[in-house]
């Protein structure tokens, strides 16, 4: 298995774009199902066994809401 690079983007897209994303991943999740999503040229596979939350900051000038999806990777010969 190839080792997987760190990582740390964040990836705009336009609004109809994000709706569908936020769809198949609520269809995925409904159907108990892995979800799959193409972040900046990258497929990334998310594991039906994934935690879900959700983040708000506030600071002086923003505020932000993050939908976080965490898992642990699979370790190496495994």
């Amino acid at each position: 298995m190839k080792e997987k690079l760190t990582r740390d983007i964040e990836k705009d897209y336009p609004l109809p774009q994000f709706i569908e994303k936020l769809r198949r991943l609520a269809d995925a999740l409904e159907n108990g199902k892995r979800f799959e999503i193409q972040i900046a040229g990258e497929r990334v596979s998310v594991p039906v066994r994934a935690s879900y939350s959700i983040e708000h900051e506030r600071g002086e000038d923003e505020e932000e809401i993050e939908f976080q999806i965490t898992w642990p990777l699979a370790k190496q010969g495994s």
